[in-house]
């Protein structure tokens, strides 16, 4: 490698080890066995590095929403599993790998925190951000966001809002924390409540259609 990525790597590993706020320019160095002046020449700044090496971990965590199994069965041409199964098999798969990526839990936390008074960080985070909505659609729901853009959309707004929640829960006592069994009942749960109402027709103060 070069030093661009000797860069991005050691950047990568400061983030995990040390947080956003407390790595330094030299901790880089230190870490890539670069100069600091490469920071600048490669990057333009340390926080430009930070950006996109928080960008690349969050990428690479992402790559557990997706099993070999699938992968395989998308290039095979194979049905799709049940969206009930691929919900449960997805956030399997993310509580298991808890133990070994909780420092990747915790850098997010930390980069949410940051945002309100880092507008550059912020800035660099909205496209990937949007981008990540469609893939959390597609990985949790198997939802495809080139065919149906909207529908993606708003599953991956709800998928994002569910996987930060279970993200500060299982930070915050694993214990009590939610299984993929327990998403995927409290999933169900809400709707067969939906569909019963269907069934019960309008409820006090609602027109039918």
């Amino acid at each position: 490698m070069g030093h661009r990525e000797d860069l991005l790597e050691g950047a990568k590993r400061c983030l995990l080890e040390k947080g956003y706020a407390r790595t330094t320019a030299r901790d880089i160095v230190a870490a890539s066995g670069t100069n600091l002046a490469s920071i600048g020449y490669h990057y333009g700044s340390k926080e430009a590095l930070l950006n996109l090496a928080f960008l690349r971990v969050t990428e690479e965590w992402g790559d557990l929403l997706t099993s070999p199994e699938e992968a395989a069965e998308g290039a095979d041409g194979g049905g799709p599993p049940a969206p009930l199964d691929q919900f449960r098999d997805t956030w399997q798969r993310v509580i298991a790998s808890y133990p070994e990526t909780r420092s990747v839990w915790q850098l997010q936390m930390e980069v949410v925190s940051r945002l309100e008074k880092d507008p550059g960080l912020r800035e660099a985070l909205l496209g990937p951000q949007r981008e990540g909505r469609d893939g959390l659609a597609e990985n949790m729901l198997g939802i495809d966001p080139e065919k149906d853009p909207e529908r993606a959309r708003t599953a991956g707004l709800f998928c994002q809002a569910l996987l930060i929640g279970v993200m500060v829960q299982w930070m915050m006592d694993e214990e009590s924390a939610p299984s993929a069994q327990d998403l995927t009942d409290g999933l169900k749960a809400v709707l067969e409540g939906r569909e019963d109402q269907e069934l019960d027709g309008p409820g006090p103060g609602r027109e039918s259609s």
